[in-house]
């Protein structure tokens, strides 16, 4: 449906110069000139064809027509303001969702979102796990944290976390078979693996060890789930720094070597460039820097004595 009104400035004018009936208060409230209010009005008078103010001496009245004209613009100004604020505070506040691989939010994520729960009751983070690339024009999703090597054209892509992957182990495991004291030793033990089976070759070539068949051990689709498999005893995993320095600060995983592997990849927060301004996005963003900065420090930590 086409809508042919006039410009939204002059009918603000009129309603402000309406209320005051005084010009010079409306341009005040307004913060424009008392000749902008006048050349507004005057321009809507001709539009419409109609005088909307008489002015007698230093008196402003408003004619049949523009007592009629101002209950309803008021009204519509109102609900027009009303609506422009809600939208603000659903930016403030409301629900941000937030699009995410498993395993970085089983892992990492889900047990530190009390945290901004705590800073922010107003955001209701909702969490939507999946491995798919984010349509963010559907504006069903708000963030998106990747794993990749961070590039999205157009988009806002802030680097939170680098990674890298070394051999991890639970206690139950090195108690049931035995020590683990250099890498050729991993031949007696059962190795886990994500999909990216090719990893554990890598590492073992960096750690000089051959003659070990890698293929071997049981295999599963999530990252985390090797982490779950390796705290349960069920084998040694080729652990990502991210994703069990929670485990290895609790004792519940063990590194036994010092040699690891940097990531091809990182973790990114990414969203669109147009919704970078919101608070909440802006909000969710600066505390998964902070978060993401702390996690680093603290494996940082773990790795010079060695967990």
């Amino acid at each position: 449906m086409s809508r042919r009104l006039p410009p939204l400035n002059s009918l603000k004018a009129f309603e402000a110069a309406a209320r005051h009936l005084s010009f010079t208060r409306a341009a005040a409230e307004l913060n424009v000139t008392q000749a902008a209010i006048s050349h507004q009005i005057k321009g809507l008078e001709d539009r419409l064809g109609v005088l909307l103010f008489r002015r007698l001496n230093r008196t402003l009245l408003l004619t049949d027509e523009g007592q009629s004209l101002l209950p309803p613009l008021s009204d519509a100004l109102d609900m027009l303001a009303s609506a422009v604020a809600r939208l603000a505070r659903q930016d403030q506040a409301g629900v941000l969702t937030l699009s995410t691989l498993d395993s970085i939010a089983a892992s990492w994520l889900v047990p530190r979102i009390g945290k901004f729960r705590a800073l922010h009751p107003d955001i209701d983070v909702r969490i939507s796990s999946s491995d798919d690339i984010v349509d963010f024009s559907s504006g069903d999703i708000d963030m998106a944290l990747r794993y990749s090597h961070g590039k999205y054209p157009g988009m806002e892509n802030i680097l939170l976390m680098s990674e890298s992957l070394f051999p991890v182990v639970s206690p139950l495991l090195l108690e049931k078979i035995g020590p683990l004291e250099k890498p050729s030793d991993l031949m007696h033990f059962p190795l886990l693996h994500d999909d990216m089976r090719d990893d554990w070759a890598a590492w073992m070539e960096a750690a000089g060890v051959s003659g070990i068949d890698v293929s071997r051990g049981p295999s599963f689709s999530h990252s985390n789930h090797v982490v779950q498999a390796a705290v349960a005893g069920e084998g040694v995993a080729l652990g990502r720094s991210v994703l069990v320095v929670d485990n290895l600060s609790a004792g519940l995983l063990l590194r036994p070597f010092d040699i690891e592997l940097k990531a091809k990849h990182a973790y990114c927060a990414v969203y669109p460039k147009f919704t970078a301004g919101r608070p909440k996005v802006i909000a969710f963003r600066d505390w998964l820097i902070g978060e993401a900065a702390e996690t680093q420090s603290r494996f940082a930590d773990l790795a010079g004595g060695k967990t």
